[in-house]
């Protein structure tokens, strides 16, 4: 347990830093003021009472053990005391074996029917939605599967192994990447539509995905305490490591970039953390980021993949109607995937079940807020629901 020797304004704003909590989120959880907090900032010398001192160790105390580490480093550079080297260690780039998991949903509508048909069955994720698997002919990764969902959406899933030398070697490969598998999802889904409805030519064009999203689980590597909670923010923002002016020729930002972070414990102020079990993970607008452990009761990368399918699954669709109704027509869809369809996967998504851990509760709410998919399924159901009442 880290020891405060006194607590003044300072070290009480140090401590909101590492929680990473707005002033009212900070004194909601301390059972004070916002108007203490703010107090702090406009005078960090003043001398906390003892009662005060009290409820701010019982905070520290509640962290994870992450947000101590942090506090504890950020707290000996407040003071101008040194770091310990194993300390300073745990807080800089260092090679480590990254697994990526790449969704490229492309939404086929009626072109869905013959792939749905030829598919091998699957277990509903946890949208509930119904799916079959074709296999993806990927020409490097691990893993490659097309999940064609009832509904007329198609995901590609692509799992790659990558050990890389830093987290900007990742970030590089990463947007490199991103250039080329929207075309190639393109070429495949062309590939099997042919095989699958006796060589009738497909349009090329509408089978491209608009966009990809990864998720990466951390495996191996050397980082504890506020270095590993650092290395999963940069994993799921990989966007402050590289340079994307030119689209066509991501670079990294520069030496020390990644250095810098780590050393300040960097955060992205719009990421959404959230713990399974002694595991922990980041959520970004860009992907997830999870380092599972072994133990038991720990969520499994598995779930969160689950979740991702159906995500991207619903993403699609909804972008679908939605996008009929900026071009001015009336969104028209299968009276079984209409507006009762989105209003139930709605339900499914948002709600929590009895056999529900809490661990997966914070998982599936950290992805359904950052993904912003909740408010697009309310409005592609509204949408509907006046189309087709």
């Amino acid at each position: 347990m880290i020891a405060v020797e006194q607590w003044t304004g300072e070290e009480a704003l140090l401590l909101r830093s590492v929680m990473r909590a707005s002033v009212r989120e900070f004194a909601e959880r301390l059972g004070i003021s916002p108007r203490t907090v703010s107090n702090w900032q406009k005078n960090r010398t003043s001398v906390c009472r003892p009662q005060m001192a009290q409820i701010l160790d019982t905070a520290l105390s509640q962290c994870t053990p992450g947000e101590q580490e942090a506090f504890r480093l950020r707290l000996a550079a407040l003071q101008g005391e040194p770091v310990p080297s194993a300390a300073s260690a745990a807080e800089r780039p260092a090679p480590c074996t990254v697994v990526s998991h790449k969704f490229l949903p492309v939404y086929l509508g009626e072109l869905s029917t013959p792939l749905y048909a030829a598919g091998t069955p699957s277990e509903p994720g946890p949208g509930g939605l119904e799916q079959r698997t074709l296999p993806a002919g990927h020409r490097s990764a691990q893993s490659s599967t097309v999940h064609v969902y009832a509904c007329g959406v198609a995901v590609v899933h692509l799992e790659e192994h990558q050990r890389v030398e830093s987290l900007t070697e990742l970030a590089v490969w990463r947007y490199r990447t991103y250039l080329k598998e929207p075309a190639w999802v393109g070429e495949w889904m062309t590939h099997l539509l042919m095989q699958h409805t006796e060589g009738r030519e497909v349009a090329k064009p509408s089978l491209i995905p608009q966009y990809v999203l990864s998720a990466y689980e951390l495996r191996d590597h050397s980082w504890t305490g506020s270095g590993l909670d650092t290395a999963l923010q940069l994993l799921a923002t990989p966007s402050v490591l590289v340079n994307r002016q030119d689209p066509a020729n991501v670079v990294p930002l520069g030496p020390g970039v990644e250095d810098a972070k780590f050393r300040d414990g960097w955060a992205h102020p719009e990421a959404v953390t959230f713990d399974g079990g002694v595991s922990r993970g980041v959520v970004g607008w860009s992907g997830v980021a999870y380092h599972p452990r072994p133990e038991e009761r720990a969520l499994t990368m598995s779930q969160v993949v689950a979740l991702e399918l159906d995500v991207q699954a619903l993403w699609a669709l909804s972008s679908h109607i939605l996008h009929m109704i900026e071009d001015g027509q009336d969104p028209v869809m299968p009276t079984a995937y209409g507006w009762r369809f989105l209003r139930s996967a709605y339900f499914r998504l948002t709600t929590a079940r009895p056999t529900e851990t809490a661990q997966h509760r914070v998982m599936r709410e950290a992805i359904l807020a950052t993904s912003e998919l909740p408010d697009r399924l309310r409005a592609a159901q509204d949408a509907l629901r006046d189309s087709n009442p």
